[in-house]
């Protein structure tokens, strides 16, 4: 029998739209491995057997009788999926960003398994570049973001096994699916209100049947009632996309982090805010003292007693762009942080859950599903922050250099910020709708800006 998408994976289907694709992306920048991009394509190959789901694309219910399922493609193509291009010279940072920008705003193919990765050669100084595409209905854990997982090693030289023989398995027929439908719905009747709740969403029954308390619910309700400032954040967003970047060195923000207090997280919050303030006075804005911008923030609660990806919350939280002053804005957002855990005013899973009809598989897609039902009406944009490993990773041989995540753009949200930390660095990806936030790159060089700032305060 095929395996089903639960209601939570489901979600993600029923919640996109076309010119706002949910697919979580990835550019990683890469030493030139010693054989070409041909190596990381050789790469990817011998190692699709480590990710089954990657040859599986998602088959529809007839009448959409239950939840879809999981499908081998009988017409796999790894060469569809895993595609070769180059960069004319000089090969610039801003010559890949604008290919990011376009391979970005191009939606998966639903007739395929839900994945692309773009294998870029010409950067400058013999670098080349992975672009990611991943949907997180095919994602499943928090560690597993999307196919760089499956390129990278902890060693330069990792083996990769013996690329094996895969015989796709008979796809049910629609008569079939059907059948199996209506036998889940004998064998489990529940299933029912899964398959009614994916299309109409019921908020009430969703939260009894999850979190079985009504309040993560009730407070999220009550944040709901306050709507998000306005801002020039929100506005009817179009198909074309922006994407920029920016770096920081983790060691100088432990040093800020040290002396001021708080955490590295608060840190960064307060680098975006500083960011946010000096490019609405770029625009003209009014930026008065009281002037906030609300940002959706998931926060791992991962500890040292907690299982991976156990304990995920997501905050609402009004960053202070009126205020001058980066040490007080610092201050301000880690009392605002602790505050919210304190008072249990944080929009936790379980209430995402009972208000979008999903679960957050990853922080990156934790924040993009929240945006899909929330955004109009809680907050302006979307702030994720996933951490990573400390020590280089390598793909062929080659050393992974740069990781930058491409967070998607929910309808009516101008500007989705990620980002990941790695080897003594943070490295920012900023996703924005060309026609709303189409000067993107301005943003991004005022959070290299702030974080001098900062740094130099210190000092």
């Amino acid at each position: 029998m095929a395996e089903r998408l639960s209601t939570l994976d489901s979600s993600f289907l029923y919640l996109e739209e076309p010119g706002t694709p949910m697919h979580v992306g990835g550019v990683l920048i890469l030493e030139a491995p010693t054989g070409g991009v041909e190596a990381l394509a050789d790469l990817i190959k011998a190692r699709l057997s480590l990710v089954p789901r990657y040859r599986q694309r998602v088959a529809e219910v007839p009448g959409h009788l239950a939840n879809p399922v999981w499908v081998d493609d009988p017409d796999f193509d790894l060469d569809y999926h895993v595609r070769r291009s180059g960069l004319p010279r000089p090969g610039t940072e801003a010559q890949l960003l604008d290919l990011v920008s376009r391979l970005t705003a191009r939606p998966l193919d639903r007739r395929r398994p839900l994945w692309e990765a773009y294998l870029i050669e010409g950067l400058s100084g013999g670098r080349v570049a992975v672009v990611t595409k991943t949907h997180p209905a095919l994602v499943d854990g928090l560690s597993a973001i999307d196919i760089g997982q499956v390129l990278l090693d902890v060693a330069p030289d990792a083996p990769a096994p013996e690329p094996g023989e895969w015989r796709p398995r008979r796809a049910p027929s629609g008569p079939e699916l059907v059948l199996q439908a209506l036998d889940d719905y004998v064998r489990r009747p529940s299933s029912i209100i899964d398959a009614v709740r994916g299309a109409v969403s019921d908020v009430r029954a969703t939260a009894a049947r999850v979190s079985g308390s009504a309040g993560g619910l009730l407070r999220t309700a009550r944040s709901a009632i306050l709507p998000a400032p306005h801002s020039p954040l929100n506005a009817p967003i179009g198909g074309q996309r922006r994407v920029a970047v920016a770096r920081a060195e983790l060691d100088e923000l432990k040093e800020v982090r040290k002396l001021y207090g708080g955490t590295v997280n608060d840190v960064l919050l307060t680098v975006v805010t500083g960011a946010l303030r000096e490019w609405l006075l770029s625009r003209g804005e009014p930026v008065l003292a009281g002037t906030s911008v609300r940002a959706l923030v998931p926060v791992s609660l991962q500890d040292d007693d907690t299982a991976e990806g156990n304990r995920v919350s997501s905050y609402l939280v009004d960053l202070p762009v009126g205020e001058p002053n980066p040490r007080v804005r610092l201050t301000r957002l880690s009392y605002a942080m602790r505050g919210v855990a304190a008072h249990g005013q944080s929009v936790g899973a379980d209430s995402l859950i009972a208000l979008t009809g999903f679960a957050p598989p990853t922080l990156h897609a934790l924040g993009a599903r929240a945006a899909r039902g929330l955004s109009r009406r809680l907050f302006n944009l979307v702030v994720t922050n996933v951490p990573g490993p400390q020590v280089p990773l390598y793909a062929a041989g080659s050393q992974m250099l740069e990781v930058f995540p491409v967070v998607p753009l929910a309808r009516g949200q101008g500007l989705a910020i990620g980002m990941t930390s790695y080897d003594g660095r943070v490295f920012f990806g900023l996703n924005a709708d060309l026609d709303t936030v189409g000067d993107v790159d301005v943003l991004a060089d005022l959070l290299e800006q702030e974080v001098a700032e900062l740094v130099e305060s210190t000092r």
